[in-house]
């Protein structure tokens, strides 16, 4: 067997199950996201503040029981908690933030769908990593052209298309490994 065959089913054996349940959800949150972006571009800045939220709040839990006089870590709690409340109460900003971050995103996605695809190039449904990170990457400077001013429909409709082509993809890859 040789050293790639060998990578190729390391790295197929960490796919199961498991990837054809979350291509099915990623594909329907996707479609939601396609569907209504205004929706998920306030959805995913309420989910990304509470988020920064719960983890001031675990981050100050940490520094009081284990870290009381760690003055870094206290300003570090306090700038999560601080910028969740400021993304909760003015989304319209927090948006066109989170869509310049979604950028960035975007683009490590496309690298790492590239770096995915040809580490399990030639196995089966390798091509639809590749498409996904293509996706990717068209998404991330079609994003940048249009920034601020389209970032309240362009972040739920960005989020939608990364996610149904991600669920396609884990789909494609789940159902050619179901199959084998």
């Amino acid at each position: 067997m040789s050293t790639l065959t060998k990578q190729n089913q390391t790295i197929l054996g960490k796919f199961g199950l498991h990837t054809l349940l979350v291509g099915v959800l990623f594909i329907l949150m996707g479609t939601a996201g396609i569907i209504v972006p205004v929706v998920m571009s306030l959805g995913t800045v309420i989910f990304s503040a509470w988020l920064l939220f719960l983890g001031g709040v675990m981050w100050g839990i940490y520094t009081y029981r284990y870290d009381r006089k760690g003055f870094i870590n206290w300003i570090k709690s306090t700038l999560l908690i601080t910028v969740s409340i400021l993304m909760l109460l003015y989304p319209m900003p927090s948006i066109e933030a989170l869509a310049l971050l979604l950028a960035i995103y975007l683009l490590v996605d496309a690298f790492n769908s590239f770096l995915l695809a040809n580490s399990i190039y030639p196995a089966k449904s390798w091509f639809w990593m590749a498409f996904n990170g293509f996706t990717s990457l068209l998404l991330a400077i079609l994003f940048l052209f249009g920034w601020p001013s389209t970032s309240l429909y362009l972040v739920g409709l960005y989020v939608g298309i990364s996610l149904f082509f991600d669920g396609w993809a884990l789909f494609a890859i789940g159902w050619a490994l179901r199959k084998a």
